[in-house]
């Protein structure tokens, strides 16, 4: 089945190319008879310009010119010229008037010369016709000579004809005749003749297929017939993979990349009884260095990254399979590896390149598995017990030593700080990690992620100076010119440091207090604050601050924070979190840094952290009962004040967002500051998570609405988005409080909560006629200075809390202490509220002519509605005698006075006008 189909496949391919000659003979006769016109009416015509040579990169190109493009020797004349001629002549005749060119020869007369753009637009779009003649039927013919030699071996054993012996000749023979054809045809000076088509460069072809058949042909000699041993087979398939990749120079990346897929896959096809690591890793470094100075010659990254990965992956293989590992061996194939990396690969490349635009990105694939052979040598238990951390620890300090040698090479940078981190964090990705704190520390499938001893610290300082110094040095160094380079050096030359102190302490030090590791985070904070302050007097501008100086300066804020947390106690650490984002804003008076701003924001983040992990400052046992001058006052308003100074001034250096978030920062804090207190001194000395009560919450609601007022103020002195929005959440808050916990949650006629015993100043007036002064007030200040909503909420809320209270009250008067609902209604209660109801609807009245308050008139008016309605509705069928008629009276009363009262003022509304 499969040979019929190649045979059609063939079929298909020779019409087409038959058609196509047919149809450019046909062509040339007609540019023929052209051209003759042209000479016998006298016109002048050019000779054709030969094209530029085509870049070495491209791997359909000939040995000679290749060779020539890629050692930077020119040809003699005479035979450049005589080499590059008829090229010339059959590129523009394919390019400009073969059988796909949609337009046909030019007439008698008219100009031949074809526009560039036109030439190069009809060449850079090959139809069908091209792809089928030029590509597929060179790929098609390539695959079907491989399959030939391995049709004809099956067919011989089948048949029995010939020995495996002679079968094995055989193939060889075809294999090397492939390889032999092919580099004749290039010698003779085959070339591509249809730009986009080097995929289809015949010499090319036929090497692979003869490749491929010579793998064949050694592998089944050793795995199938067993005539010679594993060393030969080794060596053999070995030489082949190698003699393939050298081969790519002449013939182009793919036969490169199938040389190093068979010289990789050669370790797996033979197998030994007693294999030898140096011999396997020998052989693998023979053949990256191979594929290093060709894929340097030719400049094929992709090449390089899979000869890369190649070896990587067999050396992860061995570290994580063979029994007895020979750490030697590993060192001997990461240093190997990186060598060529730094000498071969990027041998002149980093110098050429513009270190401010380069990036290598085959040098990835070293950094994850020289990164990933350092990290098994820290964590594996095999190697943790032989105390083989070490070793691991040289390789990062060769990854970052390759990395500050190669500008390029920044992945390598990268792969030694992750695996720093994920070493000292105890964090191994190929595994399940699991939590076991059992034994203070990250567990791997209940043993510890990685070894925790005295070497693992001494390892630790090293590593610290390996990413410290060259950090900010490299960083200075690319300020100016390379930003993401100077801030990747920046950041993995604090963050790697701190990472390493922080579990250092975490594993040896003191939780509750080390001045040792406290003094070291000391020394920290001045090497990073110095190191940004160097490394922003070497940018362009200097002192501009840029990402780098940014990282220096964050990780000294870090450090800092360790520092507090390692040297003081809980009350004290969070005092002095607050204090210290006065620091970076009184920095910006010298230096316009933008990271000071966000720096001092961090602070407040870490205090936020703090306070939520402690509310009680220094812990409830250690909370004093006594109101208000305990630790939560220090706690809560130290950081409020030094939030706010540190508004204050970022307003007069930088400005920008870190201002509005440290106003919103120290508005908040003043507010928690006050209401903790409240909370505590309500509680009895304690804070804990009860309930909060209707007097508790009638505090809450007084402070959201001072604390919007207050804002407003402010906000008019000094404006401010934040001041402005905060005095906006501030009323809507306390407007949700009274409408969810004052009117229903906490209300004491559904609670029943005691009112208490004194008449007047009792639970209702904190609770309700406090709150309404306090919203009305606001209403009334914010008039003019906020949107019409907001003064309209707070002033309907207003309304509605003075008529709740009121209500409260006369059935507080009726009922005494406690007023729930259960105790039921009077007649003489039924009619009080009547009466009440429309007094109050009646001041509301009044209040909103005099204030010129349409909700309060508004507000006026539902009640009296609400009142008529009681009447008719309630009064009607609950009361009796002298009371209904009485509610009915009054209500009529005050209606006929409420028409009478908006006659006048409509009268005299007419009469202004």
């Amino acid at each position: 089945m499969f040979e019929s189909l190649i045979g059609l496949v063939a079929i298909i391919a020779l019409f087409v190319i038959i058609s196509r000659q047919q149809s450019r003979i046909g062509l040339i006769e007609r540019e023929l008879g052209a051209l003759r016109s042209l000479v016998l009416s006298g016109v002048h015509v050019a000779p054709p310009q030969p094209k530029p040579v085509e870049q070495a990169a491209n791997g359909s190109m000939p040995a000679d010119a290749a060779i020539a493009a890629v050692t930077d020797i020119a040809p003699p004349a005479g035979e450049a010229a005589a080499e590059e001629k008829p090229s010339t002549e059959i590129e523009a005749g394919e390019v400009a008037s073969g059988p796909w060119a949609a337009g046909e020869a030019a007439p008698a007369g008219s100009a031949p010369a074809q526009p560039a753009a036109a030439t190069a637009k009809a060449a850079q779009k090959p139809d069908i016709e091209t792809a089928l003649g030029t590509r597929w039927a060179v790929w098609v013919g390539g695959i079907a000579l491989a399959l030939g030699g391995l049709f004809l071996i099956r067919y011989t054993i089948e048949a029995g004809i010939f020995g495996p012996g002679v079968r094995l000749s055989m193939a060889a023979m075809l294999g090397l005749v492939l390889v032999a054809v092919g580099e004749f045809i290039r010698r003779t000076g085959f070339k591509v003749p249809v730009q986009g088509v080097a995929g289809a460069y015949i010499p090319a072809i036929l090497t692979a297929a003869g490749a491929f058949i010579l793998f064949g042909t050694v592998y089944a000699a050793h795995g199938v017939y067993g005539f010679i041993g594993p060393a030969l087979a080794f060596t053999l398939l070995g030489a082949i993979g190698v003699a393939t990749i050298a081969a790519a120079l002449v013939h182009g990346q793919a036969l490169a990349g199938i040389g190093l897929l068979g010289a990789v896959v050669t370790p797996v096809l033979v197998a030994s009884q007693a294999p030898n690591p140096w011999a396997l890793f020998g052989y693998l470094a023979i053949v990256l260095a191979a594929t290093g100075v060709i894929a340097r010659l030719r400049d094929w990254k992709l090449l390089m990254a899979a000869a890369f990965v190649g070896t990587g992956l067999w050396t992860i293989l061995y570290m994580t399979d063979a029994p007895g590992t020979n750490l030697p061996v590993i060192l001997f194939i990461n240093a190997v590896t990186l060598a060529i990396l730094a000498f071969v690969w990027l041998g002149r490349r980093g110098r050429e390149a513009e270190p401010a635009r380069g990036f290598d990105w085959p040098s990835i694939a070293p950094g994850f598995f020289v990164g990933l052979s350092a990290m098994a040598l820290f964590v594996d238990p095999a190697y943790a017990a032989a105390g083989d951390a070490l070793p691991g620890a040289a390789l990062i300090a060769a990854l970052v030593a390759v990395a500050l040698y190669r500008p390029l090479a920044l992945a390598l940078l990268h792969a030694a700080g992750l695996a720093t981190v994920l070493v000292y964090l105890g964090i191994i990705p190929p595994t399940s990690v699991g939590s076991d704190f059992s034994g203070g520390a990250l567990g791997v499938d209940g043993l510890p992620a990685a070894v925790s001893d005295t070497l693992m610290l001494r390892i630790g300082i090293f590593l610290g100076f390996v990413f410290i110094g060259p950090g900010l040095w490299a960083a200075r160094k690319f300020a100016a010119s390379a930003h993401i380079r100077a801030a990747s050096w920046a950041a993995w030359g604090v963050v790697a440091p701190l990472v390493i102190l922080l579990a250092l302490w975490f594993t040896f030090g003191n939780l509750d207090r080390d001045l040792v590791y406290a003094a070291v985070a000391a020394l920290l904070v001045m090497v990073f604050a110095i190191g940004g302050e160097w490394i922003a007097r070497g940018e362009e501008p200097p002192l501009r601050g840029g990402a780098a100086v940014s990282f220096a300066l964050g990780g000294a804020a870090v450090a800092a924070l360790l520092m507090l947390y390692m040297a003081f106690g809980s009350g004290w650490t969070t005092i002095l979190l607050g204090a210290a984002a006065i620091v970076p804003a009184l920095a910006t008076r010298w230096r316009a840094y933008p990271v000071l701003g966000w720096i001092s924001v961090g602070a407040v983040i870490a205090v936020l952290g703090r306070i939520a992990y402690d509310p009680t400052i220094v812990g409830a046992e250690f909370l004093s009962t006594t109101p208000v001058f305990n630790w939560l006052l220090p706690g809560y308003g130290v950081p409020a004040l030094a939030f706010g100074f540190a508004a204050w001034q970022l307003a007069r250096t930088t400005n920008g967002r870190p201002r509005l978030a440290m106003e919103a920062a120290a508005t908040l804090f003043a507010l928690v500051t006050i209401a903790i207190l409240v909370r505590h001194a309500m509680h009895g000395g304690v804070l804990d998570t009860g309930a909060a009560t209707l007097a508790e919450q009638a505090i809450y609601t007084l402070i959201a609405i001072g604390a919007g007022a207050i804002l407003v103020a402010i906000d008019m002195r000094s404006p401010s988005s934040v001041l402005r929005n905060g005095s906006l959440a501030a009323g809507v808050v306390s407007v949700a409080f009274i409408v969810i916990q004052h009117f229903l949650a906490l209300n004491p006629l559904f609670t029943d909560e005691s009112t208490g015993r004194i008449p007047v100043l009792n639970l209702l007036f904190l609770a309700y006629l406090l709150p309404a002064a306090a919203a009305g007030g606001l209403a009334l200040y914010a008039r003019d200075k906020r949107p019409k909503w907001y003064a309209a909420m707070l002033a309907l809320v207003a309304a509605l809390l003075a008529f709740v209270y009121a209500t409260l009250s006369v059935r507080r008067l009726f009922k005494g202490e406690f007023i729930g609902l259960w105790s039921g209604l009077g007649q003489l209660e039924t009619y009080t509220y009547s009466a009440l109801w429309l007094i109050i609807g009646v001041a509301l009245l009044t209040a909103g002519v005099w204030l010129k308050s349409q909700v309060l008139r508004i507000a006026s008016a539902a009640l009296i509605s609400v009142a008529v309605l009681k009447v008719f509705l309630f009064d009607m069928s609950e009361l009796e005698g002298v009371l209904r008629a009485l509610s009915f009276i009054g209500l009529g009363a005050v209606l006929i006075g409420i028409g009478l009262f908006y006659q006048r003022l409509l009268t005299r509304a007419a009469r202004g006008t």
